[in-house]
């Protein structure tokens, strides 16, 4: 009863931050993988506070059902097909942020991948390519190709998603844990290269949020309790929680923070 009623009260905070706050207005937010779970929620939120948003995935039929979704919501979103890990892909999407909405302010670079599940050193060179690939290589991409644009906004800011396993590795997520430590310094290295350039770059590090991509830590009652075992708070985030957390780095809010990471996890262990 205490989890249902603690539940309660995180959707009713929540909901009456979305009445309240309109701190993106006029400006344009790009987010990857948005069609469901966190970055569905992320693409959300912007919208919600005024952003323009430009949603993707790989699948059309995906993203053409977020977009449908979030405009019977209200919401002023774009989307677009976009396999983060292809520069064709990757131009098509920054190409219609300008088209469509004029230019760039607000990039989240969400996708991830995590083909398999095991130990560091039983993971096949194909898996670990892949893994850095989507999760490493196709964020420093992205935000290296959007700079033009971001140059040209008024307050652009970068927003990198990693994990809470970057700081407490999972064990079956040997490689997946790799690759989000591996963002934790990558924010903190291209932000201090972009501080002058007036470009804040901030990370966030969900714990374990209910999605389809972390069912396997909750889809038994086993499963579920050992993660609760691990998580103070003693239940599993949500993506909208995802989501106000970058909806305050995107925003003036947090116009004097650049190079951090926010850790929004339940109390999970992570760092000093």
């Amino acid at each position: 009863m205490l989890r249902i009623a603690m539940d309660q009260v995180v959707r009713g905070l929540t909901s009456s931050s979305k009445m309240l706050c309109r701190r993106l207005e006029g400006k344009v937010a790009i987010v990857t993988a948005s069609t469901q779970g966190i970055g569905l929620s992320v693409a959300r939120r912007l919208a919600q506070e005024g952003a323009k948003v430009v949603i993707s995935s790989r699948r059309e039929a995906n993203v053409n059902g977020a977009v449908d979704q979030l405009k019977k919501e209200g919401l002023d979103v774009s989307g677009i097909t976009c396999h983060v890990g292809k520069a064709e892909d990757r131009k098509k999407l920054l190409n219609e942020a300008v088209s469509k909405y004029g230019g760039l302010d607000i990039l989240v670079p969400n996708a991830a991948a995590n083909p398999t599940m095991g130990p560091v050193l039983d993971t096949s060179e194909t898996v670990w390519d892949k893994i850095f690939e989507i999760n490493v290589k196709s964020t420093f991409l992205l935000m290296k190709e959007s700079l033009p644009l971001l140059k040209n906004s008024k307050s652009p800011s970068i927003i990198i998603m990693s994990s809470i396993a970057g700081y407490q590795p999972f064990s079956v997520l040997g490689v997946y844990s790799i690759s989000k430590t591996t963002l934790l310094a990558l924010t903190k290295t291209v932000a201090e290269e972009l501080a002058g350039d007036g470009i804040r770059v901030n990370c966030i590090a969900p714990g374990v949020i209910k999605t389809k991509f972390s069912e396997p830590m909750y889809s038994d009652e086993g499963a579920l309790e050992t993660t609760l075992s691990l998580i103070p708070m003693q239940r599993l985030g949500t993506p909208d929680e995802i989501g106000a957390v970058a909806a305050f780095l995107a925003s003036e809010d947090a116009s004097y923070i650049t190079g951090e990471t926010i850790i929004a996890a339940g109390g999970m262990k992570s760092r000093l």
